[in-house]
């Protein structure tokens, strides 16, 4: 069985982020008789320079990115539906705010020396998007640790030291040193890139080329 080697560079405030994971995962629960995959998470921060506070998630795609509130509404509904073919629940009810994510970044490094990184990202995903739960704020964010069996006290220590804070920063030069200006990128056995939110067909065929290009040359 051939076993993928895959990066993810991704931000928890990037809804494709999770949208393209989601899609990802559907594609190899397809292909699970082919191919299995070996994931991990790397950080990116669409908002570096995000004051802690965070600010309302409209205003800022607005500010951003010049909309209107009728494209804003458009956006919203296309992010809804390609949530719900992905099998995730975007939540546009309520107040949603874009925050800083380095902290989450650093906590995401710990969980996987903890093995529990793919699970806290979801973890993470869900509060954000689905329950509108302020990831800024200390304590729901280490409930939301908690939720995935890691250990509250240690985050909590983690987020008052520098811990991390040199490896987050050195794996988003690395990242950018390669040309990755946009999130989600699914990097493949360290030679191939996927970028963006993509359908579960999308990955199917790019997992299967990259398999038989592979095989090609081990057969060459």
């Amino acid at each position: 069985m051939k076993n993928f080697k895959i990066d993810i560079v991704s931000d928890v405030m990037c809804p494709w982020c999770v949208v393209g994971y989601k899609n990802l995962e559907t594609a190899l629960g397809q292909l699970k008789d082919e191919m299995s995959a070996d994931i991990t998470w790397h950080p990116f921060e669409l908002n570096p320079d995000m004051p802690l506070e965070g600010q309302d998630l409209n205003e800022h795609l607005m500010q951003k990115y010049n909309l209107s509130e009728e494209q804003g509404d458009e956006n919203r509904k296309n992010m809804f539906e390609a949530g719900l073919r992905a099998g995730f629940t975007f939540n546009f009810d309520g107040e949603r705010i874009m925050i800083n994510s380095f902290d989450l970044h650093r906590l995401l490094t710990w969980a996987r020396e903890e093995d529990k990184q793919t699970e806290l990202k979801l973890a993470m995903f869900e509060a954000h998007f689905t329950d509108l739960k302020y990831l800024n704020q200390e304590e729901a964010l280490l409930d939301v640790v908690e939720s995935v069996g890691l250990d509250k006290e240690q985050a909590r220590s983690i987020l008052h030291s520098d811990k991390y804070v040199q490896t987050v920063r050195q794996e988003q030069d690395r990242f950018k040193q390669l040309g990755i200006t946009s999130v989600p990128t699914f990097i493949i056995n360290d030679k191939y890139a996927i970028s963006g939110g993509q359908p579960s067909d999308s990955f199917i065929q790019a997992l299967k080329q990259i398999s038989e290009e592979e095989e090609a040359k081990q057969d060459a």
